[in-house]
């Protein structure tokens, strides 16, 4: 799952190499939190939250891999 998200995210930003992501997981629910370099902050969030939306909405699908646990992702400043 953390490579999908980094095959994801890498075009969009100026600075690949900051991408970091933590997986935080629980009894029912396994989170990943997204950072980014401070400048490719909006183009990860997107205007009005679109591209944040799209990337939960393709990592929450494909997360049937993850036995009947929800998948969340946050991005953290």
């Amino acid at each position: 799952m953390e490579q999908l998200i980094k095959t994801i995210v890498k075009p969009l930003v100026d600075y690949p190499e900051a991408i970091h992501i933590e997986q935080d997981e629980q009894a029912n629910r396994v989170a990943y939190k997204l950072s980014v370099h401070p400048e490719d902050m909006g183009k990860i969030i997107g205007k009005q939250g679109r591209v944040a939306s799209a990337i939960r909405t393709i990592v929450t699908s494909a997360a049937g891999s993850h036995r009947g646990k929800r998948v969340y992702l946050d991005i953290v400043d």
